[in-house]
């Protein structure tokens, strides 16, 4: 791509960015971030949300140099002087619907809108994860990002890899959870999350949880989990979840023993690559637990 004399990209929220040349100091949401990264584009700076902490979250970060990345911080740490430190020439972060910036607090994300271009892109339920691909890969190209050769190959194999992997008799039932400690987890609503969608799409048998409270997850006892009868289970990776092996209820425990586990970001990284890796964990699952 040759210079241009002016960029301009449109929002997900309908908002038009624009500056006077192309970004080349990007400030990004990690998940934003680590997906651009996959296009080739360093940000310069990260920052997370409320779940976490002083230190960036590996299960988020993909293969972001960390050593040349800047992690701002998160949460309550999150300031505009604090997000405007590395001078960034243009911000980018997810929303969830509604257009609001994840992991800032709304003052925050004023004033930062009124110093510096700012893209959201929406991750959110109401999208699809292609759709969210395309949104991702369309603004890396417009900041001089370009795809890894052979990077939408290795995807559609990993998609038909899935795909047989899942009409083979035996199957197993796979349940999505975060833990959230020693007498509670937080069981995925698999319609409500773009990756969980894809599993389907391609034959996986995702187990839903209990009907009730929780628009994305249900919370349920460790018996009501192991009552789910999970052959693999996809656990939450990110550093507030609860590390699964470290739940020591006795069900779990003997319901655990028997699946395999495979380890999920709820926040994945939308580059076809990123979506290829997790596509092949799954698929080893379930090849494994059909064979």
């Amino acid at each position: 791509m040759t210079e241009q004399s002016a960029w301009s990209f449109a929002d997900d929220r309908g908002q038009l960015a624009a500056a006077e040349r192309r970004p080349a100091r990007v400030l990004a949401y990690v998940q934003a971030g680590a997906t651009l990264w996959d296009y080739g584009i360093r940000p310069e700076g990260i920052f997370g949300s409320g779940h976490d902490g002083a230190e960036p979250d590996r299960a988020k970060t993909g293969t972001l140099p960390l050593d040349t990345v800047d992690y701002r911080g998160a949460g309550d740490a999150l300031d505009v002087d604090t997000l405007l430190r590395g001078r960034p020439d243009l911000v980018v972060a997810v929303s969830y619907g509604h257009g609001q910036l994840y992991g800032l607090d709304p003052d925050t994300a004023k004033h930062l809108e009124e110093r510096v271009p700012v893209v959201v892109i929406d991750v959110g339920q109401a999208r699809t994860l292609d759709r969210v691909a395309e949104r991702f890969a369309a603004l890396a190209r417009s900041l001089g990002g370009a795809p890894v050769p052979d990077a939408s190959g290795e995807l559609h194999a990993a998609r038909e890899r899935l795909r047989t992997a899942a009409r083979a008799p035996g199957a197993p039932r796979v349940v999505a959870l975060s833990p959230a400690g020693p007498e509670q987890a937080y069981v995925a609503r698999p319609q409500m999350w773009p990756e969980l969608r894809v599993l389907a799409e391609l034959g996986i048998g995702l187990v839903s949880p209990p009907d009730g409270a929780g628009v994305n997850w249900a919370t349920v006892d460790w018996a009501e989990a192991a009552a789910l009868e999970p052959g693999i289970v996809l656990a939450d990776i990110r550093s507030n979840a609860v590390p699964l092996d470290g739940i020591t209820d006795p069900v779990w425990g003997a319901a655990g023993r028997g699946a395999r586990t495979v380890p999920w970001n709820p926040e994945p990284l939308c580059s076809p690559q990123a979506h290829a890796r997790f596509l092949a964990l799954v698929a080893d699952a379930v090849e494994e637990a059909a064979g």
